[in-house]
């Protein structure tokens, strides 16, 4: 579903993506751990397309086709899709038109799918305006109901949400994932062939109490290591912080890490 392969990101003249390798197939749901400002958004960003994130080297492979230079609207109509941490509010666009939207000319009820993510009297209020954080979470996943992608990004799905609608969040996000055929499949194609694939950027960890994770690693510096089971590389954080993570990553790439310059990122 997703090849990601020496990829070398750059915000203005800072590298901040230094060389990342990930393979996601079809139905595996990834999880990326990291502090803050380890580079885990400037992925997801770039694997979006958005402009401000330049690839100086590497590819990305989406479904087969080669999408490291192409522009946001293809990679969506290929069947990406992305819930972000702090999308914007958009004045003059209704919800609800815009959910009818990413269904890409698909019949779609709006209204039902909204009932599902208590969102039915948000669908006529520009989007985001005014919103709360659980309701911009919620608004942004009946949005990937309607479009139904082959690949899901999340963007730390937890951010800003209280405990009810963390729920709610997560039980939707686990049906986007295992139980929504992607738009992309055909009545032709058996169900075992079409499987919604996810990535998603973590910093709590609380989502793993809702989705089924298959594989998780560690983002720091813009470096990936430490591969694990999501629910073993969670325990082992609480219990040690990244500080053990970081010791691999310098193993790895044979450079010293000074645990104090860290310690005051985390």
């Amino acid at each position: 579903m997703l090849q990601i392969q020496n990829l070398h990101v750059n915000i203005g003249d800072v590298e901040v993506l230094k060389g990342i390798d990930l393979t996601i197939p079809e139905g595996e749901t990834f999880i990326l751990f990291g502090p803050n400002g380890s580079g885990k958004t400037t992925l997801l960003m770039t694997l979006m397309g958005f402009g401000n994130y330049t690839v100086t080297k590497g590819r990305i492979l989406f479904k087969g086709v080669d999408i490291t230079h192409s522009p946001m609207y293809e990679r969506a109509r290929l069947g990406m899709g992305m819930s972000f941490q702090r999308p914007p509010t958009i004045h003059g666009l209704k919800t609800g038109h815009l959910v009818q939207m990413c269904a890409q000319g698909r019949e779609v009820d709006v209204e039902g799918l909204a009932r599902k993510v208590n969102f039915s009297r948000f669908l006529h209020r520009d989007i985001n305006a005014g919103f709360s954080g659980g309701e911009i979470k919620r608004s942004e996943l009946l949005q990937l109901m309607a479009q139904r992608p082959d690949l899901i990004l999340f963007d730390e799905p937890e951010s800003g949400v209280d405990l009810e609608n963390m729920s709610l969040i997560g039980r939707t996000a686990r049906e986007l994932l295992d139980g929504m055929q992607p738009a992309s499949c055909t009545m032709k194609m058996a169900k075992s062939s079409c499987r919604t694939a996810g990535l998603i950027i973590t910093h709590t960890g609380h989502i793993l109490e809702y989705v089924n994770a298959d594989r998780g690693q560690v983002m720091y510096n813009g470096r990936l290591c430490c591969e694990a089971r999501p629910r073993d590389i969670l325990d082992h954080i609480s219990r040690h912080g990244y500080k053990e993570c970081l010791r691999c990553l310098s193993a790895e790439n044979g450079e010293h890490i000074d645990l104090a310059d860290f310690r005051e990122v985390y």
